[in-house]
């Protein structure tokens, strides 16, 4: 472990995160895998073991901690407060695998002993509707901090954290690159919530800042990761996975997508290039990056998705 004492993190390689797992089991099999991984993540029972597991077992200690407290307050007051769910930010890039992150974190914490149920939400289903953009000239800007409704993400996590039952969260479609109007999935006080997106660390800028309440969405986290990974690599996932969708989800005629369906992979490539070059490698560059060093936890990729380096803030 290097200390790096003028650092505001400690930094572990692979072997010396995988020593702090202790006796965790493993519960995930080859088909879990095959279930949660992403569209071209290489991911292996390996990694699961050497760096989510460790991690599931960091969450766990920090969820019976807070559960502590709760009492603690609970004996000061002489009440009996409602405990509310304890929430985990994930942020990162487009293509660089917080979904995947996500998901497996997810899978791992329902597993402890307890069986605490655990909700797993994106910020895609805050993103202003397609026709909102629209007419505001930003569809090009989708991902970007002012394509999403702000006060309503902030709305449903200060519900979530006040306890309330049965929090309505629309539902974003990645076929129909749109939220699907009238649609809802209800979180109803679970034990943990996973929100993960790329706007989850980020904090308003004054031109598009909607809340009064100058809060931000991280002020709502009880721990956060950022997934972090060099930008070369980044974009080059990100054009192997516009390349699989071409084959795949964007053959659907009802997709977003389906006009790109029929070119060449070398058309693709270079459409891919264009949007990452465009969009994503802007917004990664001017909006998610700058927020990496706000995280509790950093987990940093090499090439092939695999985990080289944990970083984890001191107390």
């Amino acid at each position: 472990m290097d200390k790096s004492i003028n650092s505001p993190y400690m930094f572990f390689n692979r072997t010396e995160w995988e020593n702090l797992r202790m006796a965790t089991p493993l519960p995930l099999s080859e088909d879990d895998l095959i279930r949660i991984h992403g569209i071209n993540e290489k991911i292996s029972l390996d990694e699961i073991s050497q760096v989510y597991l460790p991690i599931s077992r960091l969450l766990n200690l920090y969820v019976l901690d807070t559960h502590k407290l709760y009492n603690v307050t609970n004996t000061f007051l002489g009440t009996l407060a409602k405990k509310v769910p304890y929430i985990i930010g994930i942020a990162g890039s487009v293509a660089v695998g917080k979904s995947t992150t996500g998901r497996i974190i997810q899978e791992l914490l329902k597993s402890w002993p307890t069986k605490p149920r655990v909700d797993l939400v994106t910020t895609d289903s805050f993103l202003y509707p397609n026709s909102v953009l629209e007419d505001r000239g930003i569809m090009k800007k989708k991902g970007f901090p002012e394509s999403y409704d702000v006060q309503q993400l902030m709305d449903f996590l200060r519900d979530v954290k006040s306890g309330c039952s049965d929090v309505k969260v629309p539902i974003y479609s990645h076929s129909f690159y749109d939220i699907i109007p009238n649609k809802f999935k209800g979180i109803s006080t679970p034990d943990i919530l996973i929100i993960e997106g790329l706007n989850v660390l980020q904090t308003p800028k004054v031109d598009y800042m909607i809340s009064k309440s100058h809060l931000y969405i991280s002020d709502f986290l009880d721990f956060s990761i950022y997934v972090h990974a060099d930008s070369k690599n980044i974009k080059q996932w990100y054009i192997e996975r516009f390349q699989i969708l071409r084959r795949t989800a964007f053959q659907d005629k009802t997709s977003y997508f389906h006009r790109y369906a029929q070119m060449s992979e070398k058309e693709t490539e270079l459409l891919a290039e264009k949007i990452w070059d465009e969009i994503n490698g802007v917004n990664l560059e001017e909006n998610i990056h700058p927020t990496m060093r706000r995280a509790r936890l950093i987990i940093k990729k090499g090439d092939e998705h695999s985990v080289q380096k944990i970083c984890l803030r001191k107390l």
